[in-house]
């Protein structure tokens, strides 16, 4: 079965090529941000240069002076009008230096009350400090974390704060099962979809998906699992798996996740998934040998021809 996840991002827009590097802005737009970022360090006081790579660098390499990305900024940029940029711009940078200026951060006193589980792209982490860390979903770990005044605070290293892996994570989950949902919901005739977001560990709370779907969603059981996405930090996409409607749902969280994912700060993953009744996370799509278009994987396919076969019985009852 092939499933339709047409987006325009997918098609393309000609009207405006892309920057290849600070997404979703054109170049004309990416060029712009650039000079934005430029004149405003300069004007903090930094002497960075831009060579590519979507961050501001040190144009003297010995300098003790910060690296300042700006993924994240092009994205934030792109959800306002340009005649905002400046402003915003500025008091992007003024935060970053600010954190900058305030050193390495502190440990957590408590950490069983303050490390928060957080998900994270693997890329954006240094490898050595992950290579034994498994994948909670492909290319997403999870990583314990502090948040202060909403600056989020990751460690790497728990050793640091005399807690083994199992412990720190055992912490971070906790206390993440603590944090409070806000849930938005699609519903057009038999389609429903809840988005869980207002928080920067919103897509985090996939990894306790249990106490979502209890807490949030007041879904005591799902029989048949959920469909799940988590494209960006602040947003969870959320399904609960009754009958064939998990066609067309699973279209529409293709389709937003891909812009999600493609848009919004703090990317994670494009993906969906099928999350089974016993919490194991499955991909509900596979790519078809010409990798284009999508099908259902294996499982949900086999799912789907249950459901079918079950409402086929419960028409011909008399």
């Amino acid at each position: 079965m092939t499933i339709d996840a047409f987006t325009e991002h997918a098609q393309g827009n000609n009207s405006a090529r892309p920057d290849p590097m600070l997404t979703p802005l054109s170049q004309a737009q990416a060029a712009r941000l650039v000079r934005l970022a430029l004149s405003t360090a300069a004007e903090l006081g930094l002497d960075l240069c831009y060579q590519g790579g979507a961050a501001l660098v040190p144009a003297d390499r010995s300098a003790d002076t910060p690296v300042l990305g700006l993924s994240n900024l092009a994205r934030v940029l792109a959800q306002f009008d340009e005649d905002r940029w400046p402003v915003l711009v500025e008091e992007h940078l003024d935060q970053m230096l600010e954190q900058f200026r305030q050193g390495p951060p502190r440990a957590p006193a408590d950490p069983e009350r303050e490390l928060i589980q957080r998900l994270v792209p693997r890329d954006a982490l240094p490898p050595q400090w992950t290579a034994d860390r498994p994948d909670f979903l492909p290319g997403l770990l999870s990583v314990p974390s502090t948040t202060d005044d909403g600056i989020v605070t990751m460690f790497l290293d728990p050793t640091d704060m005399g807690l083994s892996w199992p412990d720190a994570e055992r912490f971070g989950l906790a206390n993440l099962r603590l944090l409070t949902d806000r849930v938005e919901r699609v519903d057009h005739e038999d389609l429903h979809v809840a988005f869980v977001t207002g928080t920067p560990f919103a897509a985090s709370r996939a990894l306790v998906l249990d106490t979502v779907l209890r807490e949030s969603l007041h879904v005591d059981q799902a029989p048949h699992g959920v469909l799940a996405a988590v494209p960006a930090r602040d947003t969870l996409m959320l399904h609960v798996i009754r009958d064939l409607s998990v066609i067309p749902a699973l279209g529409l969280l293709l389709n937003v996740a891909a812009r999600s994912y493609a848009h919004d700060p703090g990317p994670l993953s494009p993906d969906v998934f099928m999350v089974t009744p016993d919490f194991r996370w499955l991909p509900a799509t596979t790519l078809s040998p010409d990798y284009t278009p999508l099908r259902l994987s294996p499982e949900l396919e086999s799912l789907t021809k249950v459901l079918a076969t079950r409402e086929a019985t419960s028409r011909i009852r008399p």
